[in-house]
């Protein structure tokens, strides 16, 4: 499957893009882990990425762009991938056309996670990452067996910069703002699937009947 995945920070779209993966083998391509690695290789761009990041804006149009061409054109794109986190803006949304065009493919869904907001707070206010594995985990809901320690490679567990309350609430205005007009724009095309609920299961039986 090609599949778009729309929602605020915080919606569940990295969660179902693993278990999509899972289903049927589709590539999970998380934009933010791309410009997260950016960012760890310690480079002008990767400065200015986290410059961004860091306060809770966007990455500019022309930058995200360029990086996520170059992803969906590698071989293990052809046979299907889940977009998390691109395109953030019609202007992106415009450019992933001719990324498609260039590729001889189509989307077959862009699927909407529709939750809400005091729901997406409180998940990202608890959320903490492994810095080694990108692990994800939650004080509340899923803690490590122990605390600050990862299970899987005994990295540290941390609150990552972006997940903070400030930032968290900046993050969703912008979201309001920049991201939340693709609804309309992918809704107007046709290929629009909102779902309320970020449970896999319901999430597959809704693609399913879609598609």
């Amino acid at each position: 499957m090609k599949i778009i995945l729309l929602g605020p920070p915080g919606s569940g779209k990295g969660t179902i893009s693993k278990a999509l993966n899972r289903h049927d083998g589709s590539v999970q391509i998380s934009t933010g882990d791309i410009l997260r690695s950016a960012i760890a290789e310690g480079t002008d761009l990767g400065k200015k990425i986290e410059a961004a990041m860091s306060s809770g804006n966007l990455v500019t149009d022309d930058l995200v762009i360029s990086i996520m061409e170059e992803r969906l054109l590698r071989d293990d794109c052809k046979e299907g991938y889940l977009l998390d986190g691109f395109p953030r803006t019609t202007v992106q949304a415009d450019a992933l056309k001719v990324i498609l065009e260039k590729t001889g493919s189509k989307l077959d869904c862009v699927l909407e996670l529709v939750i809400p907001r005091a729901t997406i707070v409180e998940r990202l206010s608890t959320r903490r990452t492994c810095v080694q594995c990108s692990e994800i985990y939650n004080i509340k809901f899923k803690p490590a067996k122990v605390d600050g320690t990862c299970d899987l490679c005994g990295g540290n567990i941390v609150q990552r910069e972006d997940e903070t309350q400030a930032v968290i609430e900046n993050r969703l205005e912008v979201y309001k703002t920049k991201t939340a007009p693709l609804v309309d724009y992918y809704r107007k095309e046709g290929s629009l699937l909102s779902v309320e609920t970020s449970d896999f299961e319901p999430v597959l039986a809704a693609l399913k009947a879609h598609i």
